[in-house]
């Protein structure tokens, strides 16, 4: 009799797999409160690269890291009509506190543009305090109806960025940069995902904002994901809150806004994007583990000598661990390495050591081969670097191969259910098209210029909609 697979292959129930791959690869479980999640190590050692990554460009933008109140008074999410509107469905209340009832519920954070509004009015003077750019890491509660880990859950980790401006057109700027320096750059050469860059519509702009930019990436089925949002705020929270500065010409203006945020959804487009029947794949470039070194037996001279490599693969600047827990099955660990998505292997036993080699097994595109020892410091990095080549190469290669052309709704739709995007003149949808294809679960991911580029309004002459379903 066969033996039954470890994970559910993708091909039969993707669903399925994906939850498959976050239990056996022991990066979260589910918490003890409806649509809560609980992250595991090493699904946390993923979102740590990921926030390192993030930060590190958010600071170059010139943000700064600061943290606001988890509870907002209910009275400041009024203060901006179409902010609360859009997130009322999703709020989380607290109306009681030290065993009495509060003279004002406290809202659980869902984002805190108003909370950092009442405290940007205070600190915003005059132009020399321009601009005043915050980056916020926190969590948020938006109170999810359909939970899948990582994907949508009540709670979720991320990072928020908010700041204010002396014009439009330096807030417009920010929030552009944001986009492409911060979020693509890390989702294509950190993630190695392939994103479209693009603006949401209309009715799928954030509650509050004039514009939001996007990113979109294809997942391994087909649907689309978003992987982080840029969002332009114009005057609209300034006014709410009379955040004013002085100018240069002595007259008091509004500010000009920006936000915008990624979060723990990122590590669910991390596994469906680059997973497959046999586990994780795991990035080189995001890799707490780049590679790991396993002793096959107990031997004293294979333990020293696998102790050795981890050293001397950490002095190549790998990340590396040495695994010599040979009180545990081999094949056990080693397909447990692979289900972490862990890049590389190095596989040693006595016979290795005879032949002076050790058995290179590479996860993302598979394999394994002998190289000898000591060549180990050199081709183990350079294998790394291929295989995030490969990764995205693989990304790009999927979208562009289930991105279709087309010109008609019926058309877009059909692409979309046959688990691939469709692109189509957004002259051809508009608000009313957007309302039929929702009758079929397909949503309009975002809007494009024709070179690929991001339009500069939602009516740019050659403006094409990229449609699709999503998660």
């Amino acid at each position: 009799m066969a033996k039954a697979p470890v994970l559910t292959p993708q091909a039969e129930d993707f669903p399925r797999w994906y939850q498959d791959v976050i239990s056996k690869a022991e990066l979260a479980d589910n918490g003890p409160v409806r649509g809560t999640m609980v992250i595991r190590p090493y699904g946390y050692g993923l979102w740590e690269r990921m926030q390192a990554e993030l930060d590190t460009r958010i600071k170059a933008t010139g943000a700064r890291n600061a943290y606001f109140p988890l509870l907002i008074p209910q009275s400041y999410l009024a203060k901006e009509a179409e902010h609360v509107d859009g997130f009322a469905p999703e709020l989380a209340v607290v109306t009681h506190g030290g065993g009495k009832q509060l003279e004002e519920p406290a809202v659980v954070r869902p984002t805190s543009e108003t909370i950092i509004n009442e405290y940007f009015a205070k600190w915003v003077q005059s132009y020399r305090d321009l601009p005043l750019l915050i980056n916020q890491w926190a969590n948020v509660v938006r109170w999810e109806m359909r939970p899948r880990v990582f994907l949508r859950t009540s709670e979720f980790l991320w990072q928020e960025g908010h700041t204010a401006h002396a014009s439009y057109e330096d807030a417009r700027d920010f929030a552009s940069l944001i986009h492409t320096d911060v979020y693509a750059d890390v989702m294509v050469n950190v993630l190695g995902i392939d994103v479209v860059l693009g603006r949401k519509t209309p009715s799928e702009r954030f509650a509050g904002a004039i514009n939001t930019l996007t990113l979109e990436a294809m997942m391994a089925d087909g649907k689309a994901l978003q992987m982080g949002t840029s969002h332009e705020l114009g005057q609209n929270f300034a006014r709410a809150f009379d955040t004013r500065f002085l100018g240069k010409d002595g007259e008091r203006d509004l500010v000009w806004q920006t936000s915008w945020g990624a979060s723990t959804r990122m590590v669910g487009g991390l596994i469906m994007s680059h997973g497959d029947d046999n586990g994780l794949r795991v990035p080189p470039r995001l890799a707490a583990v780049q590679a790991v070194v396993l002793a096959i037996k107990g031997d004293d001279a294979v333990v020293t000598r696998v102790r050795e490599i981890g050293a001397q693969l950490a002095a190549a600047g790998v990340r590396v661990e040495v695994d010599d827990r040979t009180d545990i099955p081999f094949g056990r660990r080693a397909v447990d390495w692979e289900l972490k998505g862990v890049p590389i292997r190095v596989e040693v036993g006595p016979r290795d050591l005879e032949a002076g080699t050790a058995m290179l097994a590479r996860r993302v595109p598979g394999g394994k081969e002998p190289v000898a020892i000591d060549a180990l410091p050199t081709v183990v990095p350079t294998a790394l670097e291929e295989d995030q080549e490969l990764l995205l190469r693989q990304s790009r290669e999927r979208r562009e191969s289930r991105t279709f052309d087309v010109r008609t709704l019926d058309e877009a739709a059909e692409a979309a259910k046959s688990g691939g995007w469709a692109r189509l003149p957004w002259s051809e949808v508009g608000a009313e098209g957007e309302k039929r294809l929702a009758e079929d679960a397909v949503t309009v991911r975002c809007l494009v210029a024709e070179d690929g580029s991001v339009p500069t309004s939602d009516d740019a002459p050659g403006t094409l909609a990229v449609v699709g379903r999503s998660y």
